[in-house]
């Protein structure tokens, strides 16, 4: 009884686990794996927005640059300013030269915004200037933020021609009117002798055009220049323009690691995790850094993953009490109808299970059909009472017989009627082998002795009126048959095939083996039947009124379906005035 109980809860058990491991487990790994890739996508995207966002901003200063060139273009190929610094050169009228010239330089200040100051210095070493940062005309505000002295800076400049870009240098200017500037130069280039040199122009821009530049895409993250030698061009902290941020020869990752902890430093970002992206512009030689805080990111997925687990969790509890509630229902039928049926094996018949609109309809159908056969086995067995009864009953006929038939043995053995005693001891012999386990499996051989004494007692009964041949392959002998399948098909030949013949009377039965089955052959050189009703036997057909002197017939062929299954065969040739062969296929299985 505890062994039984245990098994109906190890099947609420295997089917609660059925379902976690089918339903809930695949779940909770669909959504783990779902919540990692939309990080990874969510991961790629954002860094594909800053990268496509740090092209902009290169394109963006590229432009700027490229605007403020043309100014630097208008200048070094002016012909009047060539010839003004030509003549300064010269050293003709040096002070008014220098006036028309600064004169000159002012006019083309105000064409662009952000502009600071236009210098030029000649080849003999004159420096004539614009300067908006200071009103003085000899002291330019930004020859001393620089590292480069007049001479150096004439240098480099005029020794190719090249457009120069100064780094950011020191602040210049004083109060309000102070700035950070960076600088674009050329050499002076007069097109009637490129070679000759006359001097250098230089426009100084303020740095704030780069930050402008630099914040138009700072949301969740900060934006700053750096030129290749590791010095800050443009910063959101000014305390940094213009002073080193790594070395000239570090790796990319120690510039990553500098760029990162400088922005941690100024607390500018929090202290979440950095992350560093940048863009290197080879035209000017500047990279444009950005560094974004990704905590935010971070938060923003991990609140997405705890939604979506509570989600989850609240749903699969809630199908997993459902299912349990199904279970738990459908198991409590389930005990119903096995406390019904364990009534019904201790011996009570009138055992029912009780209708319940609750149960399940699979279920429902086996309570129904319990009913039912508990009902039938009721009647089955009021009626299996009745047959023993009977048969009880019936035990005596075959008793009282059988003492009857041996009295009159001795009596016609004592009257010296032995022809009578032959056949007296053939019937009682017939009479008990045909009512001892009439459906029983018997060998060949008995088969065909019990066929010997009835065709015996047939012979005796029409004073041998046919000839009977039995021959068999004494490889059969042994072969298990059922009995009694044989002598329908005989009788009928004897009592219908013979009747109204007047040639003499054969009767053949062979057994033999062909192939995996036993082929019998009974034929007789009879009457024969008529072609319809050989077609009707042939085919089944066995209820019409005329053909009631076949029921034996019938009856045999049936028991041969029922023991042998469809591999048997049972097949009837015949012709009128010829006589009938039964054909007969048994497995030997």
């Amino acid at each position: 009884m505890e062994r039984k109980s245990f098994d109906r809860k190890s099947m609420k058990t295997r089917l609660v686990t059925t379902f976690i491991v089918t339903s809930i487990i695949p779940i909770l790994l669909v959504n783990i794996i779902s919540y990692y890739n939309t990080s990874e996508l969510v991961r790629e995207n954002v860094e594909s927005m800053i990268r496509a966002n740090l092209q902009q901003t290169k394109v963006t200063l590229d432009v700027w640059l490229d605007s403020y060139t043309d100014i630097l273009f208008q200048v070094y190929t002016d012909d009047y300013i060539v010839e003004l610094v030509d003549k300064i050169n010269a050293g003709e009228d040096i002070a008014n030269n220098r006036k028309l010239l600064r004169k000159t330089l002012r006019g083309l200040f105000y064409t662009k915004d952000h502009v600071k100051s236009i210098s030029i210095i000649t080849d003999s070493g004159e420096l004539i200037f614009y300067d908006q940062l200071t009103a003085s005309t000899t002291n330019l505000s930004w020859m001393e933020s620089i590292p480069y002295s007049q001479e150096e800076l004439y240098r480099k400049i005029s020794s190719d021609n090249k457009t120069h870009l100064l780094t950011t240098g020191e602040e210049v200017g004083v109060g309000s009117n102070s700035c950070y500037l960076f600088h674009i130069g050329h050499r002076i280039i007069d097109y009637r002798d490129v070679k000759k040199q006359c001097g250098i122009v230089m426009v100084s821009i303020d740095e704030s055009l780069l930050k402008e530049i630099c914040s138009s895409t700072t949301e969740g993250g900060v934006n700053f220049i750096v030129d290749g030698k590791g010095y800050i061009v443009s910063c959101f902290d000014e305390d940094r323009i213009g002073k080193p941020l790594y070395s000239e020869y570090a790796t990319e990752k120690e510039k990553k690691s500098a760029c990162k902890n400088m922005v941690k430093e100024s607390g500018i970002l929090g202290n979440g995790e950095l992350s560093v992206y940048t863009i290197y512009d080879e035209e000017i030689g500047w990279m444009v850094v950005r560094v974004t805080n990704q905590e935010e990111l971070v938060l923003n997925l991990h609140k997405q993953q705890k939604l979506l687990v509570v989600v989850t969790v609240a749903s699969l509890v809630i199908v997993l009490v459902l299912i349990i509630s199904q279970i738990r229902g459908m198991t409590n039928s389930i005990k119903k109808v096995v406390k019904t049926m364990r009534i019904a094996g201790k011996g009570n018949l009138d055992a029912k299970v009780e209708p319940d609109k609750r149960r399940p309809t699979e279920i429902d159908i086996i309570a129904e059909e319990f009913n039912s056969t508990m009902d039938k086995l009721k009647v089955s067995t009021e009626k299996q009472k009745n047959a023993e009864i009977k048969a009880l009953e019936a035990q005596i006929n075959p008793h009282f017989l059988y003492n009857t038939l041996d009295t009159i043995n001795w009596m016609a053995i004592d009257k010296d009627e032995y022809d009578i005693s032959n056949n007296i001891t053939a019937l009682a012999s017939i009479l008990r082998y045909g009512i001892t386990n009439s459906n029983g499996v018997v060998k060949i051989r008995e088969e065909v002795e019990w066929l010997k004494q009835y065709i015996f007692l047939q012979q005796s009964r029409i004073k041998n009126t046919f000839e009977c041949n039995i021959n068999i392959e004494p490889e059969l002998m042994e072969k298990p048959i059922h009995k009694l399948l044989l002598q329908p098909f005989i009788e009928n030949a004897i009592l219908h095939g013979f009747e109204g013949v007047n040639r003499k009377h054969i009767l053949n039965v062979e057994l033999c083996q062909k192939d995996n089955f036993i082929y019998i052959k009974i034929e007789d050189n009879g009457c024969g039947m008529p072609e319809d009703k050989v077609w009707e036997i042939n085919n089944g057909i066995f209820g019409k009124a005329e053909s009631k002197r076949h029921i034996g017939m019938e009856n045999a062929i049936t028991r041969i379906g029922m023991y042998y299954g469809e591999s048997a065969k049972v097949e009837i040739e015949s012709e009128i005035d010829k006589g009938t062969r039964v054909n007969i296929w048994i497995p030997l299985s």
